[in-house]
């Protein structure tokens, strides 16, 4: 294992944690590429849950995924998409040493707790919005190979979580801008395909959030798996002990998930991960 931060080109006030696999068994350099999962913890755009960084990494890498954790702009900060440009900074970056952080670059996946869903599913969405690339100011390969998105802030109508479109809208509630940041109207074809899961009982982000997300993923013909469980409070994780919300019935969300990732890659099996050849 390597870990090592960096901070995106072209940003200041974010940073990602990465974690690797840079040794093989023998403990020499490894020559493998793995494919990648770059996190977004959750925190209603004035935190970062750490309940939604290292614990959800710690099941990615296991996995055999290369994991970036994204700590991106919050409170003043998160408007003027400055954590979409963060994010959309850290996967151009990865791409760009995909060789040096054995990372396969056509098999990154972003995944988003709460606002971080948001966040993620925003650059799943928006990576080609003509207003985003005014501001990001870039031209590079940004559009994530997968989406996994856990309890997400998504819609701008009756069932938003308004704090979080809030934050990162700059806007008050029914503005243009607050508008604008409801993503299941931004959904495309080319938006890629999709993991959902949510409770019923969610009492801070609205089921209906990963239910509007579906249908719109589903009308416009995105492949898509999605889970919502009877039960569960909002923030619920990897549903273990390590983060306060134990719950070996939704915990499943992650084994489904990684499945799913799996399947979605299609990469090849090699001790516990996928890997190709440099």
């Amino acid at each position: 294992m390597k870990t090592f931060t960096f901070t995106p080109e072209g940003t200041t006030d974010c940073s990602v944690r990465a974690r690797i696999h840079g040794l093989d068994e023998s403990g020499t350099i490894s020559e493998k590429l793995y494919p990648a999962v770059l996190i977004c913890p959750g925190g209603g755009y004035d935190h970062i849950s750490e309940r939604e960084s290292d614990p959800v990494a710690d099941v990615f890498y296991a996995a055999g995924y290369n994991t970036f954790i994204l700590k991106y702009s919050v409170e003043e900060n998160a408007r003027n998409l400055r954590p979409l440009c963060e994010l959309a900074g850290a996967m151009a970056q990865i791409r760009k040493n995909k060789e040096e952080w054995h990372t396969l670059p056509d098999k990154i996946a972003v995944c988003g707790f709460s606002a971080g869903g948001h966040l993620a599913a925003s650059l799943g969405t928006l990576y080609q919005d003509e207003k985003f690339l005014r501001v990001f100011g870039r031209q590079e390969h940004i559009r994530p190979d997968a989406m996994i998105l856990c309890y997400p802030v998504i819609t701008s109508d009756e069932h938003a979580h308004e704090r979080s479109l809030r934050k990162v809208s700059g806007d008050e509630k029914g503005g243009s801008e607050y508008q604008w940041f409801g993503l299941d109207r931004h959904v495309t074809s080319q938006t890629p395909p999709t993991f959902l899961w949510h409770t019923a009982t969610d009492g801070t982000v609205p089921v209906e959030n990963s239910l509007k997300m579906a249908a719109a993923l589903s009308a416009a013909h995105v492949p898509l798996e999605l889970h919502i469980f009877p039960e569960g409070k909002h923030g619920m994780s990897v549903c273990t002990n390590e983060v306060g919300t134990e719950s070996k019935y939704n915990a499943r969300w992650v084994e489904w998930c990684i499945t799913w990732l799996n399947q979605v890659f299609g990469a090849n099996t090699c001790s516990g991960g996928f890997y190709s050849e440099i």
